[in-house]
């Protein structure tokens, strides 16, 4: 029995770094490209968006490879948001779309709609797909969804739902095998604990003008 054990973690082992490598070099890609995004975001440059576009595109197509049904949608989902938000930034005037800060009375509503959302697709994903870990993957997915348009809107909270978001994506990338992905998701939630203290100076320069004047 024993033997039939290490036998089988040994096979899986071989199988899991067969994947990795065949997926490693699109995956490299997309890491850079993701990565690029952030950095940019934080610095609140619209070229993030060209970086979000190519790097969600390339995800598209890794996740769906590795059974994250969910992960891959919101790829889809992400790659038209790069659009919107790019177009949504370059109105970043004098006058239009600065960082904003929303009440927690409004958060609370969010996370609860957003709660109730992704339970209802995850009982669909667990009962009539074969989605991998599907109250997980349904969760993440919902939750970034609504994040996402968080930052389009330049809203300061949205660091921190990426914070806890990104928490529950490394569980599920290692789970899977995309090492890479796992160790800029680990990135990610340092770099968003960063963007939102830059944010929050950027939210308080914008409040000092209003301050004075009162």
């Amino acid at each position: 029995m024993q033997v039939e054990n290490w036998s089988w973690i040994g096979g899986a082992l071989h199988s899991a770094f067969g994947e990795m490598q065949a997926l490693s070099v699109w995956e490299a890609v997309a890491v850079a490209l993701a990565l690029a995004y952030l950095l940019l975001a934080m610095k609140r440059n619209r070229l993030c968006w060209v970086a979000a576009f190519a790097s969600t595109a390339i995800y598209t197509v890794l996740f769906y490879e590795v059974a994250l049904l969910m992960e891959s949608a919101l790829n889809v989902y992400y790659m038209a948001m790069a659009v919107y938000g790019y177009w949504l930034w370059q109105k970043d005037t004098d006058d239009e779309l600065k960082v904003s800060s929303w009440s927690l009375s409004r958060h609370l509503l969010l996370i609860a709609v957003t709660t109730l959302v992704s339970l209802g697709c995850g009982y669909l994903m667990a009962n009539y797909t074969q989605a991998s870990f599907p109250y997980l993957d349904a969760a993440t997915t919902c939750f970034a969804v609504m994040t996402t348009y968080l930052v389009a809107k330049k809203v300061l909270e949205n660091w921190l739902y990426w914070v806890v978001i990104d928490v529950v994506s490394i569980y599920l990338y290692l789970s899977k095998g995309l090492m890479m992905t796992s160790l800029l998701f680990v990135l990610y939630v340092g770099m968003a604990v960063a963007g939102y203290f830059i944010w929050r100076a950027a939210l308080a320069e914008q409040r000092e003008p209003v301050l004075a004047l009162g």
